[in-house]
């Protein structure tokens, strides 16, 4: 039986329409958020970024395809990286679907790596993905953006991440735990993956000036999730207590 606690038909609806009063203002507050994200200030990028894509080299400019607005996930996908992060891949599963959506209402949206381009066109083909990806490769893109640390700052113990100073203690090989098994499997160690960093970051472009509008990371990206927006509604939530790092990449599951 379970150990769940029971109710009437009665009782659950009781319940359900509490929860409701809460969903909703949890909607309303959102919606706040969403403007105040409009709202916030907007800073001209001057610098000169270069990528390479799959139709040569770009600046960040170009990237807007002729589009007022541009997103930027940045996917941790280093130079060192033989495969994609899995947590970015999971979030990049849902892209295809919804690119094509966001392109025909004035938005590119687009993922930057560090990798090279061959690196990425490689695993793209791996994972059947069709939306566009460029490469930062020897640029300052992702560290501008806080999304990339030096070995130096991985050493050091202290990096600049989520618009904060962090501590981030070097793990000594054999204590890594299910971290250290994510590094293995893009083919790193415990420091190398975690110079990269994942994160959302947004651009305007208006009478040819590109500006900077908005940035996010950690937590801050967990409504990018597709799998968790159904889990958070499923009898059992994200169940992961104990569960460690259970998400793979969508071909490393058994079928």
């Amino acid at each position: 039986m379970t150990k769940h606690k029971t109710g009437t038909r009665e009782e659950w609806l009781a319940a359900r329409l509490e929860l409701l009063k809460a969903e909703k203002e949890l909607t309303r507050r959102s919606d706040e958020l969403a403007r105040r994200r409009q709202e916030l200030p907007w800073v001209r990028v001057d610098k000169e970024y270069r990528f390479e894509t799959g139709d040569g080299t770009a600046s960040l400019a170009d990237l807007f395809r002729g589009r007022s607005q541009l997103i930027v996930y940045h996917f941790m996908f280093g130079p060192d990286f033989t495969a994609g992060c899995p947590s970015c891949s999971a979030i990049a599963d849902g892209f295809n679907g919804f690119a094509v959506h966001l392109a025909n209402h004035d938005v590119m949206l687009w993922a930057v790596s560090r990798a090279p381009i061959a690196k990425l066109q490689a695993y793209e083909r791996r994972m059947g993905w069709s939306f566009p990806w460029a490469s930062s490769f020897g640029g300052d893109f992702n560290a501008d953006f806080g999304v990339a640390h030096t070995e130096e700052e991985i050493r050091s113990g202290v990096v600049e991440y989520n618009f904060r100073t962090a501590k981030w203690p070097p793990r000594p090989i054999g204590e890594e735990g299910p971290l250290g098994d994510i590094a293995a499997g893009v083919g790193t160690d415990w420091a190398t993956f975690t110079r990269e960093r994942p994160g959302l970051s947004t651009f305007a472009r208006e009478d040819g000036v590109v500006h900077h509008t908005y940035s996010s990371y950690s937590r801050g990206l967990d409504g990018l999730w597709g799998m968790y927006q159904w889990l958070d509604r499923a009898p059992k939530g994200r169940n992961e207590e104990g569960a460690g790092i259970w998400w793979r990449r969508h071909d490393e599951y058994r079928r």
